[in-house]
């Protein structure tokens, strides 16, 4: 494809504005339609960004002919079905962690991926941070083995709001949305499935209906462990904090700041073309049309996460 890919986007919240904020930066793209459930909302940030065609219903971008591709970023509960509608109206689609809150859903979106033969990517972009692409390349490389993940994600959200301090229409959820970039992330870079994973929660909220605080225990097939602690009741230092321990060093990944053990910082500015971890994500999933092949983050690599997050979930209600 050498032809300027067209994109529809959904969801003109946080999510929405980071990717086209990445997208401005990538050639032979443009975003020319965009959803969201506020019209006079979508209208102004479509107005921002130079989007030609609005709407609230993204079954309205789909029939578009010359819409190639859509980014989903709505919220979680949508997820599945949206990215079905995509792939069923002939669109690429790139969905939002996490392709689901169900593993039937999740599969249900890897078996149209397979019959339709489109691209299918989700944004599990942890895979595409440079801290941890420079970690994944030392594991490539055999420089380094993963022997221990510690990994810290903490929020204080104690009432539905997102990232820009904004009320939500839905709620989030630790295990189904925070904890999937983990799941992932430690099997991807341990570079050997998860065998064996345990989790216990916190006291649910009364209003939001959700644990708040929940810790989770991973084993991979090779022998490497990872320990996940998650809250939304955490007044304090916000994000997701990841340390790696191997055999030949240490690194404690924020973000993209990535340092050893001893907290000399590690230059991670070469590792890619930009130092976005969206915008990065985005150019796999565009490199990916353009080249006919499945991306980094395909449907099909990261559904082995959805598949431990269902033995959790299972494991949290019968508990």
């Amino acid at each position: 494809m050498s032809k300027t890919i067209k994109v529809a986007l959904a969801g003109a919240g946080a999510f929405g504005i980071k990717h086209l904020d990445g997208i401005q930066n990538i050639d032979g793209v443009e975003v020319i339609s965009l959803i969201s459930r506020d019209l006079d909302k979508t209208q102004e940030v479509a107005a921002k960004y130079g989007i030609g065609h609005v709407s609230t219903d993204l079954a309205d971008s789909l029939k578009l002919k010359e819409v190639d591709a859509v980014i989903l970023c709505t919220p979680t509960q949508m997820h599945a079905a949206q990215a079905l509608a995509c792939l069923e109206a002939g669109k690429h689609v790139q969905v939002e962690i996490p392709l689901c809150d169900s593993l039937t859903d999740g599969e249900k979106v890897a078996a149209a991926q397979r019959q339709t033969g489109l691209v299918a990517m989700v944004g599990h972009t942890r895979r595409f941070n440079p801290s941890h692409q420079w970690v994944h390349q030392q594991v490539k490389a055999g420089k380094f083995n993963v022997q221990q993940m510690d990994v810290q994600t903490y929020f204080f959200r104690r009432t539905n709001m997102n990232a820009l301090g904004q009320p939500r229409s839905w709620t989030d959820h630790l295990l189904w949305h925070h904890a999937a970039h983990t799941v992932d992330l430690f099997a991807y870079q341990a570079g050997a499935p998860i065998v064996q994973a345990n989790a216990i929660q916190g006291p649910i909220h009364p209003e939001l209906g959700i644990a708040m605080d929940m810790s989770i225990q991973l084993k991979a097939a090779n022998g490497a462990i990872c320990t996940l602690s998650l809250s939304f009741n955490n007044d304090g230092p916000l994000g997701t904090f990841f340390r790696y321990i191997g055999d030949t060093g240490t690194y404690i990944a924020r973000y993209d700041d990535l340092v050893n053990g001893k907290e000399e910082k590690i230059d991670v500015s070469q590792v890619a073309v930009s130092m976005n971890g969206i915008e990065l994500q985005d150019r796999e999933f565009f490199a990916a049309i353009r080249e006919g092949r499945e991306p980094n983050a395909s449907v099909a690599q990261v559904l082995p996460c959805y598949q431990v997050l269902h033995q959790l979930d299972r494991q949290l209600q019968a508990a």
